[in-house]
C-alpha cells in the first residue's frame, strides 16, 4: 500500500496548494475563470493528443479495459435509476447525485495513473478518457434535459456539447494520428508535449481551488448516496468486470482508478446551465475529493482482481 500511497500523495498535495491559494487569496479570483478554460481548451487537449498519437495501443486491453468501463457504469446508472423513485427526489437533486456517481475527475485519474505506472499508466489513462468522456457527457446532458428545471433542448442538444467536447476531439484526433501512422509530426509534437506538461500541475491546483467546503457542509442523504456509490460500489464493479473479462494489469488498475476518482468539477458547471441542483453538485464534489484521498489508496491496493 505504501508505493501507491507515495505515488498518490503529491497529486492531493497540489490540490491542497490550490484550495490554499484560493483561500488565501494569493491570486485574483477572476484568475480562475479563464485559468480553467486554459487547461480545459489548450493545455488538457495537447496533453491527450500527444499520448496518444506517440503511444504504443497494441499493447494495451483496449477493448477488454472499454467494457469493463462502460459496464460498470450502465450498473450504475441502472441502479440509480432503480434508486430515484424510492428516495423521492425532486428532478434537479437527483440530476446531481447522477452526476456525481458516473463523472471521473479526469486531472486525477490521468496523474495518478503517470506517478505509479509512467508513460504505460499515462497511455492507458488517455485511452480511458477517450471511451469514458463521450460516455458520461452523453449520459449526464441527457438526464439533466430530462430531469433538470429549465429547458428541454431534445436529442440534438444534448448531443452536440458531446461532439464539440475539446477532450472527445482530442481524443479522436490522437487515435487517428496513432492508427494511420503519421505520429506526431516535426515541431507541432514537441510543442504539443510541452504545452501538455502543465496540464495535469495546474489542473490540479484548479481542481484544490474550486473546492466549495461551505456546500460540503450541508451535506446529506444525497452527498452520502452519490459518495457511496462512486467511491465504493463502483469501484467494485469495475473490478469484477476486468476480473470477468480478463484484463491486464495496468489496464485494470486504471480502470478502477478511473471509477475510483471522485466527481468532475466541471459537473458543477454543467448542473448550473442545465437547471441541475448546483450547490448540491458542490457540496457531493468537495466532499468526495477529500474523501478519496483516503478511498483511492485503498481502492488501489485492495480493491484490483490482480
Amino acid at each position: 500500500m505504501l508505493p501507491v500511497v507515495l505515488a498518490i500523495a503529491p497529486v492531493f498535495l497540489l490540490i491542497f496548494l490550490g484550495y490554499g491559494i484560493r483561500a488565501r487569496d494569493l491570486l485574483a479570483e477572476d484568475f480562475w475563470e479563464p485559468a480553467e478554460r486554459l487547461i480545459y481548451f489548450a493545455l488538457f487537449p495537447a496533453l491527450l493528443v500527444s499520448t496518444l498519437a506517440s503511444a504504443d495501443l497494441g499493447n494495451l486491453d483496449i477493448g477488454p479495459m472499454a467494457g469493463a468501463l462502460v459496464a460498470a457504469i450502465a450498473v450504475a446508472v441502472v441502479a440509480l435509476m432503480l434508486l430515484r423513485p424510492l428516495m423521492g427526489w425532486p428532478g434537479p437533486v437527483f440530476t446531481s447525485v447522477f452526476q456525481g456517481v458516473v463523472r471521473q475527475n479526469t486531472y486525477i485519474g490521468l496523474a495518478v495513473a503517470l506517478a505509479v505506472f509512467g508513460a504505460d499508466g499515462l497511455a492507458a489513462a488517455a485511452v480511458a478518457v477517450a471511451v469514458i468522456v463521450p460516455l458520461v457527457n452523453l449520459l449526464s446532458v441527457t438526464i439533466l434535459t430530462r430531469y433538470g428545471e429549465g429547458g428541454r433542448p431534445g436529442w440534438l442538444g444534448a448531443v452536440r456539447p458531446v461532439v464539440r467536447n475539446p477532450l472527445i476531439v482530442a481524443c479522436a484526433l490522437g487515435i487517428v494520428l496513432n492508427v494511420s501512422g503519421i505520429g506526431l509530426p516535426p515541431v507541432i509534437g514537441p510543442f504539443l508535449e510541452i504545452v501538455g506538461r502543465a496540464a495535469l500541475p495546474l489542473g490540479l491546483i484548479a481542481v484544490g481551488a474550486g473546492l466549495d467546503l461551505t456546500a460540503a457542509r450541508a451535506a446529506g442523504l444525497p452527498v452520502a448516496v452519490a459518495g457511496g456509490l462512486r467511491l465504493i460500489a463502483l469501484h467494485a464493479v469495475t473490478a469484477l468486470a476486468c476480473q470477468a473479462l480478463g484484463v491486464s494489469p495496468v489496464a485494470a488498475f486504471v480502470a478502477v482508478l478511473f471509477n475510483g476518482t471522485p466527481a468532475s468539477a466541471s459537473s458543477y458547471i454543467l448542473a448550473r446551465l442545465l437547471g441541475g441542483d448546483a450547490r448540491l453538485m458542490a457540496g457531493i464534489i468537495a466532499v468526495q475529493t477529500t474523501l478519496s484521498m483516503v478511498t483511492l489508496p485503498l481502492v488501489l491496493t485492495f480493491g484490483l482482481p490482480i
